[in-house]
């Protein structure tokens, strides 16, 4: 692994470089700021991409965002779609009111002179990502960030594998974009699964000659990135697990590990099987976890990690939103 429809934005409400990319730290900067809706694209059947621009202060801040970071986003005065546009799943709990803000993973950010351009995607799952369906082009949303630590890269590494579950792919793609951009030393391979074929939150997937040459995802394929394709019920690509399918890549390339580095991004569950791998063959391994994120500043203590403390068997609790969500995968206590 928002805000408000009208076009007035609440009261209180560079360029990606390898330098964020070497350092696990997060900016300083972190808002509230004010961003424009561009577009809000359909893209399945309850997923969505969100697109947004920030200005002024909202720029600087987020032309530094680092992949593996995120943003809180204030869904409370946002309208609810008509009720016809409802589903039915989601008729009764989307009356809730939408109290805390919600947090959210950029798939895209590009700075371009004095504006910083944003994409979001996000899955229907709830009375908040319903109410994000209503937003279009000139509505302004508040968002606070960027927040987090996000993916640094180790020195030494000549490759990097993602690995991806459900809606853990947005952190991991716009991850493959600045090692593509700014570690071309860096060979990207990435591995993304989900239970059906159309639970896989991409735009569609490329030709079957493209795929036969391992580009399966415009998504990754656009950077040059190949990809692995992996469903639970074999709708697409490996039938399988989505580790299953990179241990069994793995084992058969059986490539260099001490110049091999995973990021991981999805359920725990597959979080927790990453990290075994990753021990099992020696690779540094780092993962980003999920955790409910009511403030995303340390303040409410609700998103806590079990980790186990340096140079020693104690453990320790760490915060989602403040020490990750990008952890070294063998620093996590799995349940």
């Amino acid at each position: 692994m928002v805000l408000r429809f009208s076009k007035v934005c609440f009261r209180h409400a560079e360029s990606l470089s390898v330098k964020v990319m070497s350092e696990k730290k997060s900016s300083p900067v972190k808002g509230p700021f004010c961003a424009a809706v561009r577009s809000n694209k359909r893209i399945g059947e309850r997923f969505y991409r969100l697109g947004l621009e920030f200005t002024g202060a909202g720029a600087t801040a987020f032309g530094r965002f680092r992949p593996g970071q995120f943003a809180e986003f204030d869904l409370s005065a946002v309208a609810l779609p008509p009720r016809e546009k409802i589903p039915e799943d989601l008729a009764d709990v989307c009356q809730r009111n939408i109290l805390l803000r919600r947090p959210f993973a950029f798939v895209d950010v590009s700075a371009e002179k004095n504006k910083t351009f944003a994409e979001l995607l996000y899955s229907v799952v709830g009375p908040a990502s319903l109410r994000m369906t209503t937003l279009a082009a000139g509505d302004s949303v508040n968002v606070m960030g960027p927040l987090g630590n996000g993916f640094w890269v180790p020195d030494g590494k000549k490759r990097a594998f993602l690995i991806c579950g459900g809606m853990g792919a947005p952190p991991l793609q716009i991850l493959a974009k600045v090692l593509t951009k700014d570690f071309p030393d860096i060979e990207v391979i990435a591995f993304a699964g989900a239970k059906t074929a159309k639970d896989l939150p991409f735009e569609g997937r490329l030709d079957e000659i493209s795929q036969q040459l391992g580009f399966s995802l415009p998504e990754f394929a656009k950077y040059g990135v190949n990809s692995q394709l992996a469903t639970d019920d074999g709708s697409a690509g490996f039938k399988g697990m989505v580790t299953d399918c990179f241990k069994q890549w793995f084992d058969k390339a059986n490539p260099a590990r001490e110049r091999s580095v995973i990021y991981a991004c999805g359920p725990e569950q597959m979080l927790a099987k990453v990290a075994e791998i990753a021990k099992e063959k020696n690779i540094d391994c780092q993962i980003s976890m999920e955790r409910r994120m009511a403030c995303g500043i340390g303040i409410c203590q609700s998103c806590a990690i079990l980790c186990r403390a340096n140079g020693s068997n104690e453990t320790v609790y760490k915060l989602c939103c403040e020490d990750g969500p990008v952890f070294d995968s063998k620093e996590v206590v799995f349940n």
